[in-house]
């Protein structure tokens, strides 16, 4: 009788048991500038957007002042979107944009899930110029 209730309970917390895989799908922490980037499913890529940062805290009109394309540097930075065209998974993605809103550069990058609230963002100008930013997850 012990051993089929301690089966049952056995069985029953396979079927409680969170996911084993992470998902980057969430609200992370940049390392710097206060900066918080909400990454979300697109279509079958990755993108994140600029959520906040100390600069958007100051001044929520805050523009893209230093964006490449003059046409854009009116648009507010809040909002706007710094990561695209990430495919893959389910650890790690490549073959994406990173958009630095400080520099007004776009560069070529990676990102790794690295446990359930870390994430490893690498952005290239050309390898091996590259610079790699450790993100935590908020929620």
């Amino acid at each position: 009788m012990r051993l089929r209730l301690f089966a049952g309970i056995a069985i029953a917390g396979l079927f409680c048991a969170p996911a084993l895989a992470a998902d980057p799908v969430g609200l992370w922490q940049t390392p710097s500038r206060g900066g918080q980037v909400e990454i979300s499913k697109c279509g079958a890529s990755l993108c994140g957007r600029l959520v906040s940062s100390e600069g958007i805290k100051a001044d929520p009109a805050l523009k893209d002042v230093n964006n490449a394309n003059a046409a854009l540097r009116s648009r507010p930075v809040k909002g706007v979107t710094i990561l695209t065209g990430f495919s893959g998974g389910p650890k790690e993605w490549s073959g994406g944009s990173i958009y630095n809103a400080e520099d007004g550069k776009t560069y070529s990058g990676s990102i790794t899930l690295d446990g359930d609230d870390t994430l490893k963002l690498r952005g290239c100008v050309v390898a091996p110029l590259c610079k790699t930013q450790v993100w935590t997850r908020l929620r």
